[in-house]
């Protein structure tokens, strides 16, 4: 390990103390909370209202709402006013990125307000400079005289807050001593819980969110172990996110695999599903993940020994195999396995697949079936003189992912593993498949994400063509394979310029056929320019009606007319040599 931090998994859910948000609690005894955020104005009060009763009745069980400017903080108020008078009383939160005194007057009215450190007393410039041990403490101070007030206020006032940092919109100060790293944000975060404490105040909860799975995984398993590190005391709540998620399938997966693989290592109090659609969406997601995943730890693993680095990505090595003319392990990406029941259902529509396809039958393979507590199968299978697929046995009464940690910790690194989702061969064909894809995807994503796995075989959905196309979804969704255009898409708020989901609609349907290529959709500048810090493109309102363009972090044209602006975005594409023309269909 490259720490002697305590490892981030847990037996049982993460003890936290309780945090009260209005009437609700976070954290303590409390179930794992279910929140959503507004995408409407937020100076249309009826809209606001509106759309947070539905949310409500669909139960979510606290709101948030940006509130950009001192004006639109003292809306909240009227916002409030019109829940309670609806008989509404599910907790509202504030968000806030670039104001102090917005945050100040929020306060007044909200149950919550949340803070990103990467913004709240920093002017982000992108400047490189060396920060000497003596003006790191200065910049230290001026955060202090920033923040002070909102502490006080909030403690004086029974208010709770969230120190939510962004992998996008971390600091120039952070990123010059850091990097655009997990350690980063999760310095960034405790200097702002420092300086509560100071101050004796403690209602409040942390998040470390990043649109990359890996990212946000590793830096959420970095904050529980520093705040472990720190003490009992620093038991402060988790909330948990993956933001610019997307739309559709590919938004539920990739906010499977971050949030659902880090509850069922026992982290997380309350959690945000982040969709690029009407925010009503993210709520049965939530719950769903919440339902599978919350107090059920699958990836404990009895105090085992890991093959991993829980705080940083490594791919596990492993020998090659070449089965059926297919090379899998090494450098190779991660195969796709299906049952022979599925291979035969597609075999005779193969072409109509397309990038979908069946690499190998799981029946065919010469993989060696292993309980990973079985020492004398592992001391045989590392006898072995060359590289064997091994995998775990159906039918062993271990979690999925705390028998694949095991078995990659216990076996020769030279074999390469077959992950399945499940060890049930018999999966209940009557189960909804959205249910089967947040599954499977947190299952396996997770896995992926610990760099183990040479192969997937997903059994658990019945139709043979889902199951080829969520086995490949959630291999990109973890970046192990990567086969179709990538989109990074926030998910709408009332600082958003444009209409998020027509614009990225439009955005797909001219670009969907750019295999590698990473385009990020973003409403506005807040998270923008460092979310799409692996992105090769970006999209970004830059003014009401005016986007700007982006070439990975740097802006390149500016004030582009809406109507023009995906017509100009293919052009900059084709300016970087990597358009090509869509087949014939």
């Amino acid at each position: 390990m490259s720490s002697d931090l305590p490892l981030p998994f847990y037996p049982e859910r993460r003890r936290s103390r309780n945090v009260r948000v209005g009437r609700t609690g976070i954290g303590g005894g409390n179930p794992v909370r279910v929140q959503s955020m507004l995408t409407c104005d937020t100076m249309d009060t009826e809209a606001c209202v509106r759309d947070s009763v539905a949310l409500a009745d669909v139960g979510c069980e606290i709101v948030r709402i940006t509130a950009p400017t001192v004006k639109d903080a003292r809306n909240l108020e009227a916002i409030r006013d019109g829940l309670r008078e609806r008989g509404c009383d599910v907790p509202l939160v504030a968000d806030i990125h670039f104001k102090p005194d917005a945050a100040l007057e929020s306060a007044k009215w909200v149950d919550k307000v949340r803070v990103n450190p990467g913004n709240y007393a920093d002017s982000k410039k992108f400047a490189v400079r060396e920060y000497t041990d003596g003006q790191y403490t200065a910049e230290i101070g001026r955060i202090r005289w920033k923040f002070a007030p909102l502490v006080k206020v909030c403690r004086e006032g029974g208010i709770a807050m969230r120190i939510g940092t962004n992998h996008g919109s971390l600091s120039d100060r952070i990123m010059n001593r850091y990097g655009d790293t997990p350690l980063g944000m999760v310095e960034s975060a405790l200097e702002f819980a420092r300086l509560a404490r100071e101050m004796d105040y403690h209602d409040f909860v942390f998040s470390m969110k990043a649109s990359n799975p890996k990212v946000m995984i590793a830096a959420y398993r970095l904050l529980v172990a520093r705040l472990a590190a720190e003490g009992p005391d620093w038991n402060y709540p988790i909330h948990l996110g993956v933001t610019e998620a997307g739309d559709g399938e590919d938004g539920r997966i990739k906010s499977a695999v971050g949030i659902g693989s880090l509850l069922a290592d026992g982290i997380g109090d309350t959690i945000r599903v982040s969709l690029t659609e009407d925010s009503v969406h993210e709520i049965p997601v939530a719950r769903e993940l919440s339902a599978l995943f919350a107090g059920n730890c699958e990836g404990w693993t009895r105090g085992e020994k890991l093959s991993f680095d829980p705080f940083v990505y490594a791919r596990r090595e492993s020998g090659k195999l070449t089965i059926n003319g297919i090379t899998l392990g090494g450098d190779e990406v991660p195969r796709v396995v299906v049952t022979r029941r599925h291979h035969e259902a597609v075999a005779h529509k193969l072409d109509g697949l397309g990038d979908f396809q069946p690499e190998l039958v799981y029946e065919d393979l010469p993989a060696m079936e292993i309980d990973p507590r079985d020492d004398v199968a592992v001391k045989d299978l590392n006898a072995q003189p060359g590289a064997c697929l091994v995998t775990v046995k159906d039918g062993v009464d271990l979690p999925v992912i705390a028998a694949f940690r095991l078995l990659a910790a216990r076996i020769d690194p030279r074999h390469p593993v077959l992950l399945k989702d499940s060890l049930d061969p018999r999966p209940d064909p009557q189960t909804p498949f959205v249910r089967t894809l947040l599954a499977a995807s947190a299952r396996l994503g997770s896995l992926l994400c610990d760099g183990i796995g040479d192969a997937v075989l997903l059994r658990t959905e019945d139709a043979p063509g889902q199951t080829l196309r969520l086995s490949y979804n959630i291999l990109q969704a973890v970046g192990a394979r990567i086969f179709k255009t990538d989109y990074v898409a926030c998910p709408s708020c009332g600082r958003t310029l444009f209409n998020l989901q027509e614009t990225t609609a439009r955005i797909k349907a001219a670009t969907e056929h750019l295999k590698g290529v990473k385009i990020a959709i973003m409403g506005c500048i807040v998270n923008g320019p460092g979310e799409m810090a692996d992105a090769d493109f970006g999209y970004v309102g830059g003014a009401p009606g005016k986007v700007n363009l982006y070439v990975g972090k740097m802006a390149v044209k500016f004030n582009i007319p809406e109507a023009e602006a995906v017509e100009r975005l293919v052009d900059l594409i084709r300016e970087h040599g990597r358009w090509v023309e869509a087949a014939a269909r």
